[in-house]
């Protein structure tokens, strides 16, 4: 079976559905639940484990640091859910600044990540997407904007220039990227229970700013917490046309974004105060994204 197969007419039929979904902005959830698959469904032993992702997944900054390259740490959330669930097997492919075409190629020193992927592997997690609307030139660019205008909605305005909410756009054209790297999975490993990992609150769901330990105008918060959820919403729809399981990381953080004092933020502002990289998930994040993802498993909670 090819990876790059195009999934005939009823899969074409899909995506005016998701783009109409996040392009109209329409039940604007955190996070949404797929039932269990039905190819490894069931809530079993786990032998075979393969983590994917991009740089929420890997922990970069967070001790211990196992992989330079990719900015990958020994204490993100596979490694937790790899001892929680005492697996046979588990291999860590994520990669800092991963997007989705980095599934089929390598990534410096990191091999293609779909290639851990194989027919006798069991679970696979998936979290991928951000980077394909490019979180990291939204955050400077937003940062650059509030910086000079700290009230109103500079941000927005930028995106919105050309008379469509570019962002929203973005999120639409990455649809059938996640839906094609699902579908190499599931070509690889037919008999994978799959879980598409979702993204953690990063803003204040408040809508609520904290200029200038994070450096948006003050209208930009809620523009980009609702950026935000409608990705997580995209991977929630991918995965259930999928018939994998979406993994809602958003809820479980809300309350302990960048905006929160070290003691309660589980992610880090743009300067950080605690091991991490800017606006990503600390040791606390990653330990409450292990916890989201072995509550789908049904394993219950893990460290932390």
């Amino acid at each position: 079976m090819s990876d790059k197969d195009a999934g005939g007419a009823a899969r074409r039929r899909r995506w005016p559905v998701v783009v109409g979904t996040v392009l109209g902005g329409c039940a604007l959830v955190a996070g949404a639940t797929t039932p269990a698959a039905a190819h490894g469904g069931k809530a079993g032993r786990v032998t075979h484990y393969v983590a994917l992702g991009d740089s929420y997944t890997s922990g970069p900054g967070i001790p211990r640091q196992v992989d330079a390259n990719c900015a990958r740490s020994d204490s993100n959330y596979p490694s937790i859910v790899a001892v929680e669930r005492k697996v046979a097997t588990f291999r860590d492919v994520s990669c800092g600044g991963a997007t989705t075409e980095e599934m089929w190629k390598p990534q410096g020193t990191n091999d293609a990540q779909l290639d851990a992927v194989r027919r006798n592997t069991d679970l696979v997690t998936v979290q991928i997407g951000g980077n394909d609307i490019g979180f990291g030139s939204i955050i400077s660019t937003c940062a650059r904007l509030g910086a000079q205008q700290p009230t109103g909605d500079p941000c927005r305005r930028h995106y919105a220039s050309s008379g469509t909410d570019q962002l929203t756009l973005d999120i639409a054209r990455t649809a059938p990227k996640v839906d094609r790297v699902l579908r190499a999975v599931r070509a690889r490993a037919p008999h994978a229970r799959v879980l598409v990992v979702g993204y953690p609150a990063l803003l204040p769901d408040d809508g609520s700013g904290c200029f200038p330990s994070v450096p948006f105008a003050s209208e930009d918060f809620p523009y980009l917490r609702d950026t935000e959820k409608r990705l997580n919403l995209m991977l929630g729809m991918v995965a259930a046309w999928n018939r994998a399981e979406y993994v809602d990381t958003y809820g479980p953080t809300r309350g302990h974004d960048m905006c929160k004092s070290p003691a309660d933020r589980w992610i880090e502002p743009l300067q950080p105060a605690s091991p991490a990289a800017p606006a990503h998930p600390n040791a606390k994040g990653e330990q409450a994204m292990a916890r989201a993802v072995l509550k789908v498993l049904g394993q219950g909670r893990g460290r932390g």
